[in-house]
């Protein structure tokens, strides 16, 4: 399975990827995620690289629940002189995502070297993205959410949590195709922690494969979020890697396409600890 991104096609399999997030903010969740100068940032990007990262997620603008929206102003100053200069510094197989909902950031960032975008609304909060995608043949990751940042968990609530999600995934994939979208650029994401209750995350979780059959690859991103200090009672997110690589190692025995996470150095050995068990022929 490949994924068409801007200038070039990333091969995907049922050994997940690892994404690496680079937030170019001050206010992000998990404090050791924030980078606000160029030196630091790029110096995190290429441990990721490192690492073992292939993609590099940079995001200027925190989604965090109850979060407040920066001026794209302010999200342009953050992030493009990052892309900028971390394009020139990856080697040829790894890929810059930008992780916004505004298709001019997203347009500086393609312009500045970023392969991919990662639209938290599923192309739902700037009319102009979907054109933008489709023009520049980049990949996108269209994520499930409902309401915004600002207000999306508010007393959240499913009927029937799962196929739900899948619905409105499907209108938002059948949207972006009726726009000139390509199947083979569409990664979906069902979106835990945006508008979803501990029960849902978990449910989308337990049912993951629902999502893999939808005919698209799967971005998961539940770093060190809060539906896993909720379960393991650990308020501070700081204290949450050990519920978060439990997470990236049930996803890799299912065979997820893509793992989002702030933690790529033990998440890459989760991964390929897990993929050694199910293959352990390569090791003959």
């Amino acid at each position: 399975m490949n994924w068409k991104i801007k200038d070039n096609n990333i091969e995907l399999s049922d050994k997940p990827i690892i994404m690496g997030i680079l937030n170019i903010t001050p206010d992000s969740f998990y404090e050791k995620s924030r980078f606000m100068d160029i030196k630091s940032a790029i110096d995190k990007a290429l441990e990721f690289i490192e690492y073992g990262a292939k993609i590099i997620d940079i995001g200027g603008q925190s989604t965090r629940p109850f979060s407040d929206e920066i001026s794209e102003e302010e999200e342009i100053n953050r992030v493009i002189p990052v892309i900028s200069v971390l394009s020139k510094e990856i080697p040829k197989d790894v890929y810059i995502s930008i992780d916004t909902y505004r298709s001019k950031v997203a347009r500086l960032a393609l312009e500045s070297g970023a392969h991919i975008v990662n639209d938290i609304s599923g192309l739902m909060f700037d009319e102009n993205m979907v054109e933008l995608i489709r023009d520049y043949g980049c990949g996108i990751v269209i994520m499930h959410i409902r309401g915004k940042p600002k207000n999306m968990q508010e007393n959240p609530y499913y009927n029937d949590t799962i196929n739900e999600i899948k619905r409105e995934l499907f209108q938002r994939i059948e949207y972006a195709r009726s726009k000139g979208i390509k199947s083979e650029q569409i990664v979906i994401d069902p979106g835990i922690g945006f508008g979803k209750r501990v029960y849902d995350n978990l449910l989308i979780l337990k049912y993951i494969d629902e999502f893999m059959e939808m005919g698209y690859p799967v971005l998961i991103g539940h770093s060190r979020k809060s539906f896993i200090g909720k379960v393991l009672k650990l308020e501070n997110p700081d204290d949450r890697l050990f519920g978060s690589l439990a997470v990236s190692a049930y996803l890799s025995l299912k065979g997820i396409n893509i793992i989002r996470t702030h933690d790529v150095k033990e998440t890459k050995q989760v991964v390929d600890m897990i993929y050694s068990i199910i293959y352990p022929e390569e090791y003959l």
